[in-house]
């Protein structure tokens, strides 16, 4: 008989027939219920259906309802056009009631809502149990799996309860490291370090949620519930002695207890960056910040990803980007080298996101400067001057910067532009930014100004007023990096009119001295009259992409060859005075600070920004 078998091998293999010696993927349960989801659905869906994992081996169990978009229309598109693709779907549609009993607006939870949330999410994980799935996959719509792998990479873990980490806008993710008495967040330092990836791997947690993976095959899987009742039943019947349950009616929270009530461990994932989710909005919150909040997201997909994730063709039409906007100004430049593509197409990307109209502006190019083509422009430096951290005349790269954006204030002159927003081409714009610029504007509006800054280095921790009458400005201290800042006419034309080329030094080193906020009064007295007026955006609106020292980082001022001799040849005397000089005007003490802080940030002069005031929102834990 075995010899009969390997004849028949032989001859099967000899046939080219092929022998499949693997196991197949686990079977995926995957449940989705939709309400009022119709503007992020045509990218949940379309990245669920680019998850790197066979068809199949997974099964949907749909729901929809109370919903007043045409949420129900999308996903009976979806499922004409890809249904067939899975291994099965179960579905229910419900457009009959739009709205739940005592509900105050869509985002409201009244006590009718949770309930028929907790029912379905019972049913699901009976359903899951009957068709005998080994694993479950509870998924909001408010999910954007953008790693293809996410569904082989949690399977794989073989975990009882597991959720891949999700970013946001903020802060706020699926996951809690903490939880109060009252079973509420509670906030941790452990949370940071997950959530900023500063420790990688799989953690045990107290809460997950929004997206959560349960494998069905744990014993432990049985006692799950989302039912408050149901949970107390099940400690009224246990043999230990336990505290019952008496919080909210909440299906997260009832889930969690249910688990730690059992023994059933849960797990944060944040092996990969596996992609992006909205934040609950509160009940007074509109449709269009849900917008908002969504197109910020897609911001970050570009910074993170190089670009936002294709829908799929037949959900392409319902995207909607922002309308171009100018932000009321005169003209958006960006200035980008032509050495550096990458950082124009993702700048332009970031424009389509943001609905900005920009106008793109060749750089001039430290590494085709030379010490005589300099000489040839007519350029001197300013005697005495040197770097005050690194201690060395200006680089080739410090020149061409300050050229690129002389030559942009000489356009503005020519061109009679009012006012313009000079942005630089490796800026991370903060979320809401349009709105933001839009808001620092017309409170600008009131007030007589040449410039004012979206984003900046502080270098002292001064005090710096409020404009008064605003919420949105304050009158700018001692500052470095041009990221971005709106100039007007007679600004560009005061910056001009001192002559800088003649006595140069780096522009984000000129503009302080322009306004009066310069510490080195020996540098200061080189430049008359010096009469800008600057304000800045508080809190700022624009950050670098990578600060100093960081993975990624690379400077295109500070990395080309000095300019000695230039500077030996042009100067005639003086000794530079440094910003770390202690006979400057701030006082000892706060130098000292600074310097302490600089250091232990292990930056250089283009480090992180100093501690502000004002917390923006997408830096708080929410």
């Amino acid at each position: 008989m075995r010899l009969e078998f390997v004849v028949l091998l032989i001859c099967a293999l000899g046939a080219g027939w092929t022998l499949d010696l693997e196991y197949e993927q686990p079977t995926v349960l995957i449940t989705l219920l939709v309400r009022n989801k119709a503007h992020i659905l045509p990218m949940f869906l379309s990245y669920v259906e680019q998850l790197d994992y066979p068809k199949q081996r997974i099964a949907f169990w749909l729901r929809c309802d109370h919903s007043s978009d045409n949420s129900i229309q999308l996903l009976q598109q979806w499922l004409e056009h890809s249904g067939d693709l899975y291994h099965s779907i179960n579905y229910a549609f419900n457009d009959e009631t739009t709205r739940y009993q005592n509900e105050s607006s869509a985002y409201d939870w009244p006590v009718s809502r949770f309930k028929h949330v907790i029912a379905l999410k019972e049913e699901a994980l009976q359903y899951a149990r009957d068709i005998w799935a080994d694993f479950i996959f509870f998924l909001d719509a408010d999910v954007l799996l953008t790693a293809p792998q996410t569904l082989k990479v949690l399977t794989a873990l073989e975990l009882p309860i597991v959720a891949p980490m999700l970013q946001s806008e903020s802060l706020y993710s699926n996951f809690w490291c903490g939880m109060t008495e009252e079973y509420y967040y509670q906030r941790t330092d452990e949370y940071k370090e997950i959530y900023h990836s500063d420790k990688v791997g799989v953690f045990a947690v107290p809460m997950v949620h929004t997206a959560v993976l349960v494998h069905m095959n744990y014993a432990g899987a049985r006692y799950l519930t989302f039912d408050r009742q149901r949970l107390v039943q099940m400690q009224q019947r246990s043999t230990q002695q336990v505290a019952l349950y008496n919080g909210p009616v909440d299906d997260i929270i009832v889930f969690a207890m249910s688990a730690n009530h059992s023994g059933v461990p849960l797990h944060i994932c944040n092996k990969l960056p596996f992609g992006y989710m909205m934040q609950p909005l509160e009940t007074t919150d509109t449709l269009q910040q849900d917008l908002q909040q969504l197109n910020n997201l897609r911001v970050n997909m570009v910074y993170d990803l190089g670009a936002v994730p294709p829908v799929q063709p037949y959900l392409q039409h319902y995207i909607q980007l922002p309308e171009q906007t100018k932000l009321n100004l005169d003209n958006i430049f960006m200035i980008n080298l032509e050495r550096r593509p990458e950082r124009r197409r993702k700048m332009e990307q970031l424009f389509i996101e943001l609905g900005l109209q920009v106008e793109h502006f060749a750089a001039v190019d430290g590494k085709q400067l030379n010490a005589q083509l300099v000489q040839e422009m007519g350029i001197s430096f300013l005697p005495g001057y040197e770097d005050p951290y690194h201690h060395r005349p200006m680089t080739m790269g410090e020149i061409g910067c300050f050229l690129s954006h002389y030559r942009i204030w000489q356009q503005i002159v020519q061109r009679q532009l009012r006012q313009v927003l000079i942005l630089e081409d490796d800026i991370r714009f903060e979320p809401y930014f349009t709105g933001s610029a839009q808001r620092v504007l017309q409170q600008a509006s009131k007030f007589d100004y040449d410039l004012i800054y979206f984003g900046r280095k502080r270098l002292k921790d001064e005090s710096e007023p409020w404009v008064e009458g605003s919420d949105s400005l304050v009158h700018v201290g001692y500052s470095y990096w041009t990221l971005g800042y709106v100039i007007t006419l007679r600004g560009a034309e005061k910056l001009l009119a001192v002559k800088p080329l003649e006595k140069l030094i780096p522009v984000d080193e000129f503009l302080p001295v322009m306004f009066g906020r310069h510490p080195q009064q020996n540098l200061s007295a080189a430049f008359e009259p010096r009469n800008l007026i600057a304000f800045s955006a508080a809190p700022m609106l624009l950050y670098p992409i990578h600060y100093t020292g960081e993975e990624g980082y690379i400077s295109d001022t500070e990395d080309f060859q000095q300019v000695v001799e230039i500077v030996k040849q042009t100067s005639t005397s003086g000794e530079a005075q440094l910003k770390s000089n202690r006979q400057q005007v701030f006082p000892k003490e706060d130098i000292n600070n600074l310097l302490e802080q600089d250091l232990k940030l292990g930056e250089s002069s283009h480090g992180n920004n100093l501690p502000q005031v004002t917390v923006s929102k997408s830096h708080q834990e929410l």
